[in-house]
């Protein structure tokens, strides 16, 4: 970038001007909008507050000269012009480099929208500006694409999108039922809690739910059966042999073969 008084290179029908940059800039005087027209357009322009206006241009010394546009005719350096006009809204006005009456080399075009001036890109410039925005933008996706990725040496490579983290949190969660122990876990507390019973037995026991404990030795001579109830026991089976006995008649006398 060159600072001070523009570099003009010159060849045959290509001009190159290294100025600063005002593709970014605008100006307006909002005094001068109510009054804009083909006539009052330039010296809208000349103002000097304008930082598109070169005063050292042909038009600053036919203004001081009081003299007519035509006269830029017949001067030779920079120079501006009405170009296009399409009142009251939009005009277009050239900046170029006259060299004779009939030979000028355009240098940069300017556009007033509705009292707003602003410098056109060249060519140059439009495509710079769209190179660099179409890089931005393919180099920002790979970053993001690579924030994506994920590694790690068992699995290898894989993607890992926020979005889903998203649609997770969205989903109601269903609760997996967790089960409270392993068939290991169980198998091992039933040997230890068999073994604890045998090494320390205990004292009461508890025949059902909701009926106090009773102690462990009422329990047994309950259940062991007294003498006399064994004797009659085994009457009764005896009684019941020799009826199921006499029920049958005789046995059949079979033939005997000669």
């Amino acid at each position: 970038m060159f600072h001070g008084r523009p570099l003009v290179v010159s060849t045959h029908h290509l001009v190159v001007i290294a100025t600063d940059n005002l593709l970014g800039i605008s100006w307006v005087d909002s005094t001068w909008i109510p009054i804009l027209n083909s006539g009052s357009v330039l010296d809208y322009f000349s103002e000097r507050s304008n930082p598109f206006y070169d005063r050292t241009c042909n038009n600053e010394v036919v203004k001081m000269q009081r003299l007519t546009l035509e006269h830029l005719n017949q001067m030779v350096g920079v120079e501006y012009i009405l170009s296009h006009a399409q009142e009251p809204i939009l005009f277009i006005i050239r900046k170029q480099q006259r060299q004779s009456p009939t030979q000028v080399i355009p240098l940069a075009d300017y556009y007033i929208i509705a009292g707003v001036i602003y410098q056109a890109p060249d060519l140059g410039s439009v495509i710079n500006s769209r190179v660099l925005t179409a890089v931005h933008g393919i180099q920002s996706a790979f970053d993001e694409a690579m924030s994506y990725c994920r590694y790690h040496p068992s699995k290898g490579y894989w993607w890992h999108f926020k979005d889903h983290e998203e649609q997770e949190k969205v989903k109601p969660k269903t609760k997996r039922k967790e089960e409270p122990s392993s068939i290991f876990q169980r198998q091992r507390v039933d040997a230890l809690l068999l073994d604890l019973r045998q090494k320390f037995p205990p004292k009461f026991v508890q025949q059902k739910s909701g009926e106090k404990p009773v102690p462990v030795d009422q329990t047994k001579k309950e259940a062991e059966p007294t003498p006399e109830t064994v004797k009659c026991d085994e009457k009764e089976t005896t009684k019941n042999i020799q009826q199921a006995v006499s029920t049958k008649g005789p046995p059949e006398k079979r033939m005997r073969l000669q």
